[in-house]
Protein backbone atom coordinates (compact mmCIF):
# COMPACT_ATOMS: atom_id res chain seq x y z
CA UNK A 1 0.00 0.00 0.00
CA UNK A 2 1.05 3.71 -0.68
CA UNK A 3 -0.13 6.64 1.46
CA UNK A 4 0.10 9.75 -0.21
CA UNK A 5 0.67 12.52 2.94
CA UNK A 6 2.15 16.20 3.47
CA UNK A 7 4.03 16.33 6.50
CA UNK A 8 1.16 17.28 9.68
CA UNK A 9 -1.90 17.82 7.51
CA UNK A 10 -4.70 15.55 7.99
CA UNK A 11 -2.94 12.50 6.64
CA UNK A 12 -0.85 12.14 9.85
CA UNK A 13 -4.48 10.47 11.34
CA UNK A 14 -3.90 6.97 8.59
CA UNK A 15 -0.42 7.38 9.14
CA UNK A 16 -1.01 6.69 12.49
CA UNK A 17 -3.55 4.15 12.11
CA UNK A 18 -1.56 1.96 9.40
CA UNK A 19 1.64 1.94 12.18
CA UNK A 20 -0.77 1.17 14.60
CA UNK A 21 -2.52 -1.71 12.51
CA UNK A 22 1.09 -3.16 11.76
CA UNK A 23 0.72 -3.20 7.87
CA UNK A 24 3.28 -2.63 5.86
CA UNK A 25 2.85 0.17 3.30
CA UNK A 26 5.06 3.07 1.57
CA UNK A 27 4.44 6.63 2.22
CA UNK A 28 4.53 9.32 -0.92
CA UNK A 29 5.01 12.72 -0.58
CA UNK A 30 2.27 14.95 -1.69
CA UNK A 31 3.07 18.37 -1.39
CA UNK A 32 -0.22 20.46 -0.67
CA UNK A 33 1.10 23.78 -1.86
CA UNK A 34 2.89 22.56 -5.17
CA UNK A 35 0.52 19.43 -6.16
CA UNK A 36 3.80 17.64 -6.80
CA UNK A 37 5.39 14.84 -5.77
CA UNK A 38 9.25 14.75 -4.41
CA UNK A 39 9.96 13.41 -8.58
CA UNK A 40 8.10 16.42 -9.77
CA UNK A 41 5.25 14.38 -10.86
CA UNK A 42 1.57 16.14 -11.11
CA UNK A 43 0.20 15.05 -8.21
CA UNK A 44 -3.67 15.87 -10.01
CA UNK A 45 -2.69 13.19 -12.58
CA UNK A 46 -2.83 10.73 -9.32
CA UNK A 47 -5.70 12.33 -7.34
CA UNK A 48 -7.70 14.69 -9.42
CA UNK A 49 -8.89 16.40 -6.31
CA UNK A 50 -5.46 17.23 -5.20
CA UNK A 51 -5.21 17.02 -1.59
CA UNK A 52 -3.98 14.38 0.84
CA UNK A 53 -4.58 11.90 2.43
CA UNK A 54 -5.06 9.36 -0.30
CA UNK A 55 -4.48 5.22 0.10
CA UNK A 56 -3.42 3.03 -3.01
CA UNK A 57 -3.90 -0.42 -2.21
CA UNK A 58 -1.93 -2.86 -3.95
CA UNK A 59 -3.93 -3.63 -6.78
CA UNK A 60 -3.93 0.00 -7.66
CA UNK A 61 -7.28 0.65 -6.16
CA UNK A 62 -7.29 4.32 -4.96
CA UNK A 63 -9.33 5.80 -1.63
CA UNK A 64 -9.59 8.85 -0.55
CA UNK A 65 -11.09 10.99 2.48
CA UNK A 66 -9.63 10.03 6.31
CA UNK A 67 -12.64 8.87 7.80
CA UNK A 68 -12.76 5.83 5.12
CA UNK A 69 -9.01 5.34 5.01
CA UNK A 70 -8.39 4.88 8.60
CA UNK A 71 -12.30 2.67 8.83
CA UNK A 72 -10.34 0.73 5.94
CA UNK A 73 -7.26 -0.67 7.60
CA UNK A 74 -8.57 -1.30 10.74
CA UNK A 75 -11.12 -3.40 9.41
CA UNK A 76 -8.17 -5.21 7.56
CA UNK A 77 -6.96 -6.45 11.13
CA UNK A 78 -10.11 -6.62 13.10
CA UNK A 79 -7.64 -8.25 16.04
CA UNK A 80 -6.25 -4.61 16.62
CA UNK A 81 -9.35 -3.89 17.80
CA UNK A 82 -8.59 -0.02 15.90
CA UNK A 83 -12.68 -0.39 14.93
CA UNK A 84 -15.59 -1.67 16.39
CA UNK A 85 -16.97 -4.73 14.15
CA UNK A 86 -19.50 -3.45 11.16
CA UNK A 87 -23.22 -3.54 11.96
CA UNK A 88 -22.83 -2.94 15.64
CA UNK A 89 -24.01 0.43 17.28
CA UNK A 90 -20.46 0.94 18.63
CA UNK A 91 -19.06 1.08 15.48
CA UNK A 92 -22.17 3.63 15.01
CA UNK A 93 -20.43 5.50 17.59
CA UNK A 94 -17.23 5.66 15.77
CA UNK A 95 -18.94 6.93 12.79
CA UNK A 96 -20.34 9.90 14.88
CA UNK A 97 -16.98 11.15 16.18
CA UNK A 98 -15.18 10.98 12.45
CA UNK A 99 -17.80 12.73 11.53
CA UNK A 100 -17.50 15.52 14.21
CA UNK A 101 -14.19 15.68 14.06
CA UNK A 102 -14.63 16.22 10.48
CA UNK A 103 -17.28 18.70 10.24
CA UNK A 104 -16.97 20.21 13.40
CA UNK A 105 -13.55 20.58 14.77
CA UNK A 106 -11.56 19.77 11.02
CA UNK A 107 -12.88 22.67 8.96
CA UNK A 108 -13.28 25.09 11.68
CA UNK A 109 -9.62 24.85 11.19
CA UNK A 110 -9.68 25.34 7.52
CA UNK A 111 -10.51 28.98 7.43
CA UNK A 112 -7.67 29.62 9.91
CA UNK A 113 -5.16 28.60 7.71
CA UNK A 114 -6.48 31.14 5.15
CA UNK A 115 -4.21 34.14 4.46
CA UNK A 116 -7.45 35.73 2.60
CA UNK A 117 -9.81 35.37 5.80
CA UNK A 118 -10.65 38.51 7.47
CA UNK A 119 -9.70 38.44 10.83
CA UNK A 120 -13.37 39.06 12.03
CA UNK A 121 -13.97 35.74 9.92
CA UNK A 122 -11.68 34.01 11.88
CA UNK A 123 -12.93 35.07 15.41
CA UNK A 124 -16.24 33.23 14.12
CA UNK A 125 -14.18 30.11 13.82
CA UNK A 126 -12.15 30.02 17.00
CA UNK A 127 -15.27 30.43 18.84
CA UNK A 128 -16.89 27.73 17.18
CA UNK A 129 -13.67 25.49 17.93
CA UNK A 130 -13.93 26.87 21.71
CA UNK A 131 -17.51 25.52 22.38
CA UNK A 132 -16.65 21.89 20.72
CA UNK A 133 -13.40 21.95 22.19
CA UNK A 134 -14.93 22.02 25.08
CA UNK A 135 -17.71 19.62 24.33
CA UNK A 136 -14.84 17.00 23.31
CA UNK A 137 -13.20 17.65 26.88
CA UNK A 138 -16.44 16.93 28.74
CA UNK A 139 -16.87 13.60 26.57
CA UNK A 140 -13.20 12.24 28.05
CA UNK A 141 -14.19 12.54 31.55
CA UNK A 142 -13.09 9.36 33.05
CA UNK A 143 -12.31 7.81 29.83
CA UNK A 144 -8.64 7.22 28.47
CA UNK A 145 -10.21 7.44 24.74
CA UNK A 146 -12.79 8.23 23.07
CA UNK A 147 -14.69 5.21 22.70
CA UNK A 148 -13.56 4.27 26.56
CA UNK A 149 -10.88 2.42 27.15
CA UNK A 150 -9.33 1.48 23.91
CA UNK A 151 -7.69 3.86 21.65
CA UNK A 152 -9.72 3.89 18.11
CA UNK A 153 -9.04 5.17 14.83
CA UNK A 154 -10.85 8.57 16.19
CA UNK A 155 -8.42 9.22 18.46
CA UNK A 156 -5.64 9.12 15.75
CA UNK A 157 -7.98 12.18 13.88
CA UNK A 158 -8.76 14.06 16.95
CA UNK A 159 -4.77 13.83 17.45
CA UNK A 160 -3.94 15.25 14.37
CA UNK A 161 -6.65 18.06 14.23
CA UNK A 162 -5.79 19.36 18.32
CA UNK A 163 -2.47 19.50 16.93
CA UNK A 164 -3.03 22.47 14.56
CA UNK A 165 -4.65 24.73 17.91
CA UNK A 166 -1.19 25.81 18.84
CA UNK A 167 0.19 27.44 15.66
CA UNK A 168 -3.36 28.68 15.06
CA UNK A 169 -2.84 30.27 18.89
CA UNK A 170 -5.92 28.29 20.56
CA UNK A 171 -5.20 27.33 24.17
CA UNK A 172 -6.11 23.90 25.21
CA UNK A 173 -4.39 24.39 28.73
CA UNK A 174 -7.54 24.71 30.47
CA UNK A 175 -9.17 21.33 29.17
CA UNK A 176 -7.89 19.33 31.64
CA UNK A 177 -9.41 16.10 30.13
CA UNK A 178 -8.16 16.93 26.46
CA UNK A 179 -4.74 17.57 27.69
CA UNK A 180 -4.19 14.59 29.63
CA UNK A 181 -5.94 12.12 26.47
CA UNK A 182 -3.15 14.31 24.12
CA UNK A 183 -0.46 13.22 26.97
CA UNK A 184 -1.30 9.27 26.26
CA UNK A 185 -1.60 9.70 22.58
CA UNK A 186 1.73 10.78 22.33
CA UNK A 187 2.95 8.27 25.01
CA UNK A 188 1.76 6.06 22.19
CA UNK A 189 4.40 4.02 19.85
CA UNK A 190 2.77 4.44 16.58
CA UNK A 191 2.29 8.34 17.31
CA UNK A 192 5.83 8.79 17.44
CA UNK A 193 6.74 6.72 15.14
CA UNK A 194 4.15 8.34 12.78
CA UNK A 195 5.58 12.16 13.83
CA UNK A 196 9.19 11.22 13.39
CA UNK A 197 8.85 10.03 9.71
CA UNK A 198 7.07 12.68 8.79
CA UNK A 199 9.51 15.40 10.47
CA UNK A 200 7.71 16.61 13.18
CA UNK A 201 9.40 15.02 15.97
CA UNK A 202 12.69 13.87 16.90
Amino acid sequence: MKLYYSPGACSLSPHIVLREAGLAFELVLASTKTHKLQDGTDYYGINPLGYVPMLELDDGTRLREGPAIVQYVADQVPTKNLAPANGTLPRYRLQEWLTFIGTEIHKSFSPLFNPAMPEEGKQIYRDRLASRIEWVDGQLAGKDYLMGDHFSVADAYLFVVTNWAKPMNIDLSARKNLMAWRERMSARPAVQEALKAEGLAK
